[in-house]
């Protein structure tokens, strides 16, 4: 049975993953709408700004999520969450249409979660 103290940090270790993937997301591609007429060294400026707050939640998360979690299973759930972050930005802010694509990979993803967190 799943203690209470695993399921609060795996909680956590989600919020935290979304929260710098949100950043991450923003620092890879929202210079391709927002600054795309400006000089790339702009670009890759703000981009880094970004970055860094990304780093900033992303550390601690990986940090809480490996008292719990293998490495393997860490990198799964990460991926998990940025494709989840990345549909929703690329619907919400990049103004894309989601496509069986966007399907067929969540459905990659939880056959990737169950090999991987099945015991």
């Amino acid at each position: 049975m799943v203690g209470e103290g695993y399921v609060g940090g795996m909680t956590r270790t989600i919020v935290l993953l979304a929260v710098s993937n949100v950043f991450m997301t923003f620092a890879w591609y929202a210079h391709l709408r927002d600054l795309r007429d400006r000089p790339l060294w702009i670009a890759i400026a703000v981009s880094w700004g970004i970055a860094f707050f990304e780093y900033c939640v992303q550390v601690p998360a990986n940090r809480l999520g490996y008292q719990t979690l293998s490495v393997a299973q860490l990198k799964v759930l990460q991926e998990i969450v940025t494709m989840t972050v990345f549909a929703a930005f690329a619907v919400l802010y990049m103004r894309e249409k989601l496509t069986w694509n966007y399907g067929a990979a969540a459905l990659c993803m939880v056959a990737a979660a169950w090999f991987m967190f099945r015991k």
